[in-house]
């Protein structure tokens, strides 16, 4: 398992993507200890004051005015989280529940939070054996952040609730027996303290923007591989045209689109046709590829800009002894970045629908054979998984609706504006997951374009590393057969980076 070492500095996406691919273990830095010990002074000098601190010997949300009294502050972080888990729906996957672990590990280490160590030790402990809580999906407004999700993981390590531990799902408390785990005691602030925050939200738009990368350069190897099928031209990808439009992300697709390209039989041997443009779902692929590109990259920023902020709330400021009460813990941030990204997931199914149809009905002449198949009409070849990949493209416009425009005012009126960035975060997993099983699709047809070429010249050295991987695991289609089998072997096979890995092989990284 990888070692990672918690000291309250700002962590790195490579470091965030660790939990997402495998177990963790935690190491709190040596100076950690004091960082926790000072701010924790600070809640402990107002503890016991005459002055009404919110969350500190206060109630919470609209309940700021009521005083608790000191022996009466365990309990109230007990019924904070016991009411406050009140998630349902399907529990979240393990990799995101275990990057929800680390990134509040990170939050409370930032030293804002005036938690005790022994918290955070524990919640390093839980993770480091990789106890994970079973956190429903639903009930975030990210408002106060993420309420529930994080209500619900507090709550396990508690001993209330229940664990998934190597696939078996086990009470909290009894797994704590078995592997001899810390139970969380929850003092003054703390339960605020586990619960506030939007690490939730960020977790889940990890994930979904690893999945997002992958899905990009694989799209962009099918896109590649349908020029070659179609006898498509390279000239929309010639820097020059880019050099004067010069986003980043057209840029690197372009150069990524000629360096897949290169040395190509096919698109020499088609150098002086009479096409003049090709189709714009081609034509304009470093455009489109590249805004996704664009938006990616802003994405992942905003996601990694947050899992290092305090976004707890109130905060300790150890200059001056302050405690602030703010908004650090609103998702706005991660709900519109999020949103974006859907929206540019949403347009990259769309253009790799749109080739899909080319290559099962192309207009130009260069390849007529309807439907992808040697013998049309007997056999259909791929004319119902173009009809697949239209109903999911649909499915993604649809969810594509920004999330981040609605607003449903909680807890009496005190939360009245809500960012809803869970449910951002949420429907762009749902959007990922199936543009990766519509540029599997694309994938397929394009190798079978290929495939029915009068003569089967080379293709470009990235584009024939991708042919070779496709078709060492799933033959050519001669006649009709069970195409749902051959649907889902591509899927694994974008997902598992299979393609990927066998262009980037032999021309580098897709985009540089």
């Amino acid at each position: 398992m990888t070692a990672i070492t918690i000291d309250g500095e700002p962590i790195s996406w490579t470091t965030l993507r660790e939990p997402l691919a495998a177990p963790i273990t935690i190491t709190l830095a040596p100076g950690l200890h004091q960082r926790l010990a000072a701010s924790r002074a600070v809640v402990d000098k107002y503890l016991g004051g005459e002055a009404l601190v919110y969350a500190i010997n206060t109630g919470f949300g609209i309940f700021a005015r009521q005083r608790i009294a000191p022996a009466q502050v365990e309990e109230l972080q007990r019924n904070l989280i016991e009411s406050h888990a009140a998630g349902v729906g399907d529990p979240l996957s393990d990799p995101v529940v275990r990057l929800m672990m680390l990134l509040k590990l990170q939050n409370l280490a930032l030293g804002y939070s005036g938690v005790r160590p022994t918290l955070v030790e524990t919640v390093a402990a839980w993770l480091s054996a990789d106890a994970l809580p079973v956190i429903p999906a639903q009930g975030s407004v990210g408002a106060s952040g993420d309420l529930a999700p994080l209500a619900h993981m507090t709550r396990t390590m508690m001993g209330a609730g229940e664990t998934r531990y190597r696939g078996t799902v086990v009470g909290g408390k009894a797994l704590a027996q078995q592997l001899q785990l810390p139970l969380l005691t929850l003092g003054a602030k703390e339960g605020l303290a586990m619960i506030n925050g939007t690490q939730a939200m960020v977790a889940v738009g990890a994930a979904v923007v690893e999945m997002a990368e992958n899905c990009l350069a694989h799209a962009t190897v099918a896109g590649a591989m349908t020029i070659e099928g179609l006898f498509g031209s390279i000239v929309p990808f010639d820097a020059r045209l880019h050099a004067v439009r010069p986003h980043p992300g057209a840029i690197a697709v372009a150069e990524g689109m000629r360096r897949m390209l290169a040395k190509s039989q096919i698109v020499a041997s088609h150098r002086h046709c009479a096409r003049v443009q090709d189709p714009y779902a081609l034509r304009c692929l470093p455009s489109v590829h590249g805004a996704v590109l664009d938006a990616l990259q802003g994405t992942r920023d905003i996601l990694l800009r947050e899992a290092n902020s305090a976004t707890d709330n109130p905060l300790i400021f150890l200059e001056g002894g302050a405690i602030l009460s703010g908004g650090n813990f609103h998702g706005a941030p991660v709900a519109l970045a999020m949103d974006h990204l859907a929206i540019a997931l949403a347009t990259l199914a769309s253009i790799s629908e749109r080739r899909i149809e080319q290559l099962i009905n192309p207009k130009a002449g260069e390849l007529p054979v309807l439907g992808l198949t040697p013998n049309p009409g007997l056999h259909s070849g791929f004319m119902v998984a173009h009809t697949t990949a239209a109903s999911l493209v649909s499915e993604c416009k649809t969810l594509a609706h920004p999330a981040s425009v609605d607003t449903i005012p909680t807890w009496g009126g005190q939360e009245d504006h809500v960012s809803m960035g869970m449910w951002a975060a949420r429907k762009a997993l749902r959007i990922v997951e199936q543009v990766q099983q519509v540029i599997a699709i694309e994938l397929l047809a394009a190798a079978q374009a290929i495939d029915l070429h009068p003569q089967r010249l080379r293709a470009g050295i990235g584009v024939e590393a991708a042919y070779q991987a496709l078709r060492r695991n799933i033959p050519a289609m001669e006649r009709d057969r069970y195409l749902a089998h051959d649907l889902a072997a591509i899927n694994a096979l974008v997902h598992g980076r299979t393609v990927r890995s066998a262009v980037e092989a032999t021309i580098g990284p897709i985009f540089t």
